[in-house]
């Protein structure tokens, strides 16, 4: 026999069966607003896991060796013997950035160089067409040059590219190499020499910017990191550092654990965009049960039984939301690497993973019960005297210490899962309280939309606009859900397209009217003259000419690299030591600077004394203040300094800028080259300067503002894409809110439609009205969201980018168009049911 608290639960399972059979479509309806959250929540980590899983596969390929060993300075000789002793195999490679010049079109082009010696890679390949070429492009004078170039350049395997000095045969085209990724690829294309004509080349000039790369082999892998133990004092003297492919794979997984974890909390966006949805529609479903409620009481059912009814409703409705989710998110994770594969090094094996289905499940659940407790609480405070009752009073939130408890469950739901993706406390709190304040922001905002109407009502208007305004305020308005869900989804599109333009229109305002928009660099003492006669025979001016020396730090305040590593007390940053310096000597500031602190000094004192100026930014992070002392090397001889002043600079203009520099009277006779800016008027003298340029002066490299521009679309048009891709997840959800709103306002505009008509109004002026209370609703919506995208947008063009924020209108405003027409269609579509009923139907009480 079974037990009085079994009956109780069989009972109560099968009053929510019963109850929900009118109502399974709508409470459906109003669960499927967390459909396409869950499933981009579980496309993301099944995509992810997949990726993990991946990285560990492949880390060998992306690093192409056992060991690799690299620096940006050339060893000396016992330290170039000691690196060959170790391993089983070994490989060299030099990058560094050149001009090449294809011969057929004279076309030219700045690029990454890579000149390898040996098999690398040793785990993976140079992917080429034709695959072969890949290893025998070192037995000769051969090259492989990146697709991206063949293409640019209408090349084809056979012709010649010339870099520097020598002329090599294409061997092949490069399709992929170990770590390279389609942007890294757009933004620096490769070009593989053989190392042994890298001297014939004459590239390597004093002041070049060399990486050095040594790679390694072992036949028994496992003794890698002891040999790095071993290594590394000796290494970190020499400023080398070390990668292993475990090392590898922590860096690569860390990497786009970052990618994954954004994309996460894009998809949590669209969630929670859904779960306001089911929070509004759950409250005007109870109320709408209200006189049922009050039978149950009438009847001897408890409140917390009633509650529970209506409890398990929406927690077998959400349970099948997350399996649907669940199962949708599968099937999106295979289009995942589709949308990435610009951003990865790796190729993604995609697999079900059940792991994650069962996480989108379980969150799907838990989220459709928490959000459905604000108005399922308010269950406890019906009595049956509510069917006695014409009113439907409800008890505030305020009064209601249940509600508090349930907003703050929310806001711990919230701050947790935040945390679960970014790994810190503090990153956590800051999404938690911008998405409290964006939510907040567009229900004041919707709040005070509905006083204005109310306030500043328009008596003289014609009745059908008054009636459609109205709507807008009336009791069952759906002005405050309408405006939040679909005004933080078009704000999310929105930012978008203001973002990217305003990067756009950063960079191509500095190669308007006057700005520069070519630096010549790598340019030595006794090619100035000539350089700058070529200038003039092309009529170009010479906007800017300066030299740059090449330094390390040697000593802050008398301590060395070793003394800060080995006493943490020592007040000076690890990282002053840690890289080389560009410096340059002048007498005055350039219109880019400002002093902030200290005084400039344009030259040295009679005493002797050398004053620098430190970028504020840079003494900042290796923890210098004015009068400190510094000892900087220059290829060998030891300079002391003192830190006379610091700048802010404007590092978005195209011009020369230095976190250091000297004054005259001291570097004069140091090794150095120049740097040449200057203004080309048009492409096809762009073309023949830098042709002129490769042929006599292969070493000087050309940057080119105009490519950079074309490039920098690209990347913009393909990150992009992967975040369209993602907000495409929340404007989708908040569509599907705007359909379950409207559904509700059907439902509730039902009597008050047939009313009209009972009254002798039209179909076409109740169409008339609804159109009308639609549009308002969707371009309020609209608006707000676009206001709020412009708001953060000013925020991020004044505060992080430093630069005039001025919106392009045109995408903006055919967004607002297109959702406050789509929101009309919307609601038409939905009313058609109620221009059917008969008037009589508003005596019915089954509606």
């Amino acid at each position: 026999m079974e037990t009085n608290s079994t009956v109780k639960l069989s009972w109560l399972l099968k009053m929510a069966w019963r109850d929900s059979r009118r109502n399974r479509s709508r409470l459906f309806l109003f669960i499927s607003s967390i459909i396409l959250g869950i499933a981009a929540l579980v496309a993301i980590y099944s995509f992810g896991e997949s990726l993990r899983k991946d990285i560990d596969a492949q880390a060998a390929g992306l690093l192409g060796a056992d060991l690799v060993i690299s620096g940006n300075k050339a060893l000396k000789a016992g330290e170039a013997t000691f690196l060959d002793s170790i391993g089983d195999e070994r490989s060299s490679e030099r990058t560094f950035a050149s001009m090449i010049l294809f011969p057929k079109g004279n076309g030219t082009r700045l690029v990454q160089a890579k000149a390898l010696e040996g098999q690398f890679p040793y785990y993976g390949e140079l992917e080429t067409q034709p695959e072969t070429a890949g290893r025998n492009f070192l037995k000769g004078k051969n090259a492989l040059v990146d697709k991206t170039l063949m293409l640019q350049f209408n090349a084809r395997v056979g012709d010649s590219v010339r870099v520097g000095e020598v002329t090599f045969a294409i061997a092949g085209v490069l399709e992929k190499a170990p770590g390279q990724t389609g942007i890294s690829a757009s933004v620096a294309p490769v070009v593989y020499i053989p190392l042994k004509y890298l001297e014939e080349t004459k590239l390597i000039q004093k002041g070049s910017r060399v990486s050095y790369k040594y790679y390694y082999k072992f036949n028994k892998p496992n003794v890698v990191d002891a040999v790095v133990k071993q290594l590394e004092p000796r290494l970190e003297k020499q400023d080398l550092d070390v990668d292993t492919i475990e090392s590898q794979k922590k860096d690569t997984g860390r990497s786009f654990e970052d990618l994954t974890q954004f994309l996460s909390l894009v998809g949590f966006i669209a969630l929670l965009l859904g779960c306001i949805g089911v929070a509004s529609a759950i409250h005007i479903y109870i109320r709408e049960k209200i006189a049922t409620i009050a039978v149950l009481r009438c009847l001897g059912v408890k409140a917390s039984q009633a509650f529970l009814i209506y409890l398990f409703q929406i927690a077998g409705l959400g349970l099948i939301g997350s399996v649907i989710g669940a199962a949708l998110g599968t099937v999106v994770q295979f289009l995942l690497p589709v949308v990435l594969k610009d951003l990865l090094p790796v190729d993604i094996t995609v697999a079900i993973s059940w792991v994650a289905i069962l996480q989108g499940i379980a969150l799907g659940l838990f989220i459709s019960i928490l959000f459905a407790l604000l108005p399922l609480v308010s269950i406890r405070n019906i009595s049956p005297l509510n069917t006695l009752r014409v009113s439907d009073e409800h008890t505030s939130a305020v009064k209601d210490p249940m509600k508090w408890l349930v907003y703050l469950l929310i806001l711990i739901f919230i701050a947790g899962f935040s945390y679960l993706q970014l790994g810190s406390w503090r990153q956590a709190a800051f999404f938690t309280l911008a998405v409290i304040v964006s939510f907040l922001i567009l229900a004041l905002t919707a709040s005070l939309l509905i006083w204005l109407v109310r306030k500043f009502f328009p008596t003289s208007w014609s009745y059908l606009w008054r009636q459609g305004l109205a709507n807008l305020f009336r009791p069952n308005n759906q002005t405050l859900i309408l405006v939040v869900s679909i005004g933080l989804g078009t704000a999310f599109i929105s930012t978008l397209f203001l973002v990217q333009d305003l990067l756009m229109k950063r960079v191509t305002l500095s190669a308007s009217g006057n700005q520069p928009n070519m630096v010549l660099f790598d340019i030595q003492t006794g090619q100035k003259e000539e350089v700058n006669a070529l200038a003039q025979k092309f009529r170009l001016p010479l906007i800017q000419q300066v030299p740059i020396i090449t330094m390390r730090v040697e000593e802050v305040n008398g301590f060395t690299a070793a003394d800060v590593k080995r006493d943490s007390t020592i007040k000076v940053s690890r990282r002053a030591f840690s890289s080389e310096l560009r410096v340059t000597f002048r007498d005055s500031l350039t219109a880019s600077e400002r002093i902030t602190r200290g005084k400039w000094q344009g030259k040295v004192t009679e005493d002797g004394t050398v004053y620098v100026s430190l970028e504020e930014r840079y003494a900042e992070r290796i923890n210098v203040a004015i009068g400190d002392r510094m000892l900087f090397n220059v290829q060998g001889a030891l300079i002391p300094a003192v830190v006379g002043s610091f700048r802010e600079v404007d590092w978005n203009r195209i011009q020369t800028n230095f976190r250091v520099v000297f004054p005259e009277g001291v570097l004069e006779e140091a090794p150095q080259f120049q740097v040449l800016i200057t203004r080309v008027p048009s492409p096809q003298v762009s073309a023949a300067f830098q042709q002129e340029v490769v042929r006599n002066f292969p070493n000087v490299s050309i940057i080119d503002l105009q490519l950079i521009l074309g490039v920098l679309d690209d990347i913009l048009n393909k990150i992009g894409f992967v975040i369209k891709f993602m907000a495409a997840f929340s404007i989708i959800t908040g569509l599907i809110v705007l359909i379950a709103s409207v559904l509700i306002s059907k439902y509730q505009r039902i009597q008050e439609s047939v009313l009209l008509r009972t009254l002798g109004g039209s179909q076409r002026q109740i169409l008339f009205i609804t159109a009308l209370e639609y549009l308002f609703l969707g371009a309020l919506a609209a608006l707000t969201g676009i206001l709020l995208s412009f708001v953060g947008s000013w925020a991020l063009a004044t505060y992080n980018l430093k630069t005039a924020f001025s919106p392009d209108l045109a995408p903006v405003f055919g967004l607002f168009v297109a959702i406050a027409l789509l929101t009309v269609v919307i609601g038409l579509l939905n009313s058609r049911g109620i221009l059917n009923r008969p008037p009589l139907e508003v005596l019915r009480k089954d509606v």
